[in-house]
């Protein structure tokens, strides 16, 4: 039973983790690009979120490669979990508005 604890707590770290990374990707995406100075946004975003997920990495690893691969395997759901939940009405509005276009054109 203690091995599935020490097992699923990496698991867990790298899903926190990466819900920080790739929500944060998304944060910085939607308010960058509307922004005065895009370019800061993207850099200290990136800095940022590169640190605290290293940072991350390195502790929840205490040394051991298998915490490592656990940590990764967490941080690639939460990726999955993230672009999923992050997919807006307006990339499905977007899709509709080109069938449209696609279906009025003459051939």
């Amino acid at each position: 039973m203690n091995e599935w604890v020490d097992s699923g707590i990496p698991v867990v770290a790298g899903l926190a983790l990466g819900a920080f990374f790739f929500g944060g990707l998304w944060w910085t995406i939607r308010n960058g690009l509307t922004s005065e100075h895009p370019a800061a946004w993207f850099l200290v975003s990136h800095v940022v979120r590169l640190l605290v997920t290293l940072a991350g990495f390195y502790f929840v690893a205490q040394g051991e490669w298998q915490r490592v691969l656990l940590c990764l395997a967490g941080f690639m759901i939460a990726r999955v979990i993230v672009t999923r939940l992050t997919r807006t009405a307006e990339s499905s509005a977007t899709h509709v508005v080109k069938e449209v276009e696609h279906a009025s054109q003459s051939r």
